[in-house]
């Protein structure tokens, strides 16, 4: 045999096993172990028990300082952007608004390939908060991406191809997915949102191989003439009063979950109530499980194994979809097995997550609707004015919540929870003639539309609105240290053990802190609001932080908070890393609206122009006249041939390729007047 061709042999097999490493596919064990492979990010909290705590410690408080650009990937995207990238065999994946998943090499930010679901932009209208998407899972050689209207889709990780495809929903009905899938023991379990609009809901497994249906788990129970789907929700039933089922019931579990493979469980948190307002929902009381609650399920089977809800009898939107965290704290000289939740409320709950127990709870910003929870029972001891009967009450926190789905981590070298936390309080105020609306037939984003059954009035407020980021003791239930933000909304959390926590924020900086002290260290300039949370992993032994950047969600579709407001992308930084960021042109100025003609017959034409405004444009477009809007334009600024031909937009479908509703057969070209008098005379006051 000839000497060269050992060397020439050599290589060979250096590319066959460099080409199968590359490939190796997502195991159980790999999920269960995410823990021990730091270089990865393998699904959606980086492991089963959410941390968002990573032990790659390259980039430290000492030289973070030093970090800058290696690449950034141009998504184009005029929405939010909420996703956590995945990375695995040196491939991010990584989703985009409208469900779009993108495969890019994580060393340099080349895509690879592309899956659009092709969401059809109608179905933007039945989001109330976007057309977001938080990201996708991974498992064996597939990538798993649930789309806005209600599909999961398993894709070949390596080509993007379509394996397969199931509806996950009744589209007839406003059900919406924003959430990312998780995979547990071969199964892929995703929830839905919808509840203001009146769904009930349900978390379903499907088989990772096939897409079949194995089990679904409802949060409330449904019609009581049809047979319970099991003995947890016939027992549920008996906490609703009235034919609280016509309104759905809500409870949608749009975002959290998490797993402990060891005691076999995993949770999910479940959201608010269908319509908000109790009075309405279930006139004679209850507590209405299992709203507002942390649910542990058999993942086998998707039983029931036991509940705490966080806010019994919910009034306030006050969903505990927000992030659930595993972890092993050491209290009153036990070890104990905990999940640790910050929800909507604004109380931090420490619950044993064997059995559900309540372990402490207690307030993490100022709120007004309970005074203390009761450690005897575990429940809140509300304060009576909350129940907002027919006198208006300030709601704190009000219905964005004290903490939304911006993920919060946890860092077991410091002991501290950092969390997202918010103030956006809002009055509330019972509404006596809410009649239900049918979502079969409620298919435009409106606030009219909402099966809220409260009203959301003016008041002088008390407390301020703010945006922090909060380092939380959860043992202690104290606070260590807050970071003061510009505005609400801003991202969800990252931290290291490099001793940092990294974190965007509504005015467009992404930001590393240390972990101990929340001394700012470094910040970069990203030219839009940052919503989404960043993720650490590391190739050929260099660590990168990435974020994905992109204003919009609940708050970013009406008002924005940085000087300049580029498309979406996602952002990577390494040590010393020397790419340019792209340019950020701040936004222009728009002058207000003048010169707007229109027919109306009286003042009562305006008030009811107010009206149908409130009904159907602000929760998109704000009040006209206080802002330039956020993603989408507030109609103030508009062009004056803009809200002259409104009926176009309306009416006629003129934007209905970028996602504006149809409003045609629920307004008429009268409605279509009494708006624009109202958005012009809106204008006009604004500037006297």
């Amino acid at each position: 045999m000839r000497p060269y061709f050992f060397p020439l042999l050599l290589l060979i097999c250096h590319f066959s096993c460099s080409s199968k490493s590359q490939e190796t596919p997502v195991t159980d064990q790999m999920l269960i172990d995410a823990d021990k492979t730091p270089g990865s990010w393998l699904t959606y909290g980086l492991n089963y028990s959410e941390t968002r705590f990573s032990e790659l410690n390259q980039i430290t408080d000492q030289n973070a300082k030093d970090l800058g650009l290696a690449w950034y990937f141009e998504m184009g995207a005029e929405r939010g952007v909420e996703a956590t990238p995945l990375v695995n065999n040196g491939i991010m994946y990584v989703t985009g608004p409208w469900s779009v998943l993108y495969a890019l090499d994580a060393r340099t930010g080349e895509r690879l390939w592309e899956y659009d679901p092709q969401v059809p932009k109608e179905y933007g209208g039945k989001a109330c908060c976007d057309v977001v998407n938080r990201g996708a899972a991974i498992y064996q050689d597939k990538v798993y991406v649930a789309s806005l209207d209600g599909r999961l889709i398993a894709l070949n990780a390596k080509d993007g191809s379509k394996v397969w495809e199931t509806l996950t929903v009744d589209q007839s009905i406003p059900y919406t997915i924003t959430g990312a899938p998780r995979v547990i023991k071969g199964k892929v379990i995703i929830g839905n949102g919808g509840a203001e609009f009146g769904v009930r809901g349900y978390i379903t497994a499907y088989d990772a191989e096939t897409g079949k249906q194995v089990w679904r788990f409802y949060s409330v129970p449904g019609n009581l003439e049809l047979p319970f789907e099991s003995k947890a929700i016939e027992e549920a039933s008996k906490t609703w009063t009235g034919k609280y089922w016509e309104a759905g019931g809500g409870g949608t579990m749009w975002d959290a979950m998490a797993y402990d493979p060891d005691l076999n469980l995993m949770y999910v948190g479940t959201g608010n109530g269908s319509p908000w307002n109790r009075r309405h929902r279930s006139p004679e009381g209850g507590d209405n499980l299992f709203l507002s609650s942390i649910v542990a399920l058999n993942p086998d089977d998707g039983e029931y194994v036991w509940h705490y809800q966080t806010t019994p009898g919910d009034n306030w939107d006050y969903t505990a979809t927000q992030h659930l965290i595993l972890a092993d704290l050491p209290i009153n000289g036990l070890e104990r097995k905990v999940i640790m939740q910050a929800p909507k409320n604004g109380f931090f709950y420490v619950i044993d997550r064997t059995n559900g127990e309540f372990i402490s709870g207690e307030p993490f910003v100022p709120i007004n609707w309970a005074s203390h929870i009761d450690y005897a029972t575990g429940r809140p001891v509300e304060n009576p004015s909350a129940a907002y009967n027919d006198i208006p009450y300030e709601a704190v926190p009000g219905p964005n919540g004290a903490h939304n789905w911006h993920p919060m981590a946890f860092n077991p070298q410091t002991g501290l929870v950092y969390i997202p936390a918010q103030n956006m309080s809002f009055f509330m105020i019972h509404d006596p003639k809410y009649k239900f609306n049918d979502p079969s037939e409620t298919m435009a984003i409106a606030a009219g539309d909402w099966n809220t059954g409260s009203m959301l009035v003016s008041g002088e407020r008390e407390y301020p609105n703010f945006g922090k980021l909060l380092a939380w003791d959860p043992i202690k239930q104290e606070k260590i240290w807050e970071v003061e933000h510009f505005a609400p909304a801003n991202g969800g959390v990252l931290t290291t053990a490099g001793n940092l926590v990294f974190q965007g924020t509504s005015d467009g900086r992404f930001v590393a802190y240390n972990a101990k002290s929340g001394e700012k260290l470094w910040e970069n300039p990203t030219g839009t609001g940052i919503i989404a949370a960043p993720m650490t992993y590391e190739l050929d032994g260099v660590q990168y932080i990435t974020i994905a950047a992109g204003w919009g969600g609940s708050t970013g579709l009406g008002s924005t908070f940085s000087e300049t407001q580029t498309t979406g992308k996602i952002y990577t930084f390494k040590l010393g890393g020397t790419e340019r960021l792209p340019d950020f042109p701040k936004k222009k100025s728009n002058p207000k609206l003048s010169g707007v003609t229109y027919q109306i017959e009286s003042e009562a034409d305006v008030m009811l122009g107010a009206k149908l405004y409130l009904n159907y444009c602000f929760i998109c477009h704000g009040n006209p006249a206080s802002g330039e809007g956020g993603r989408i334009p507030n109609l103030g600024y508009s062009q004056t041939e803009v809200i002259q031909n409104l009926e176009a937009y309306v009416l006629n479908r003129a934007l209905a390729s970028k996602g504006m509703p149809d409003f045609s057969g629920r307004l008429t070209q009268g409605d279509v007047e009494k708006i624009k008098a109202f958005i012009q005379i809106s204008v006009d006051a604004s500037q006297e």
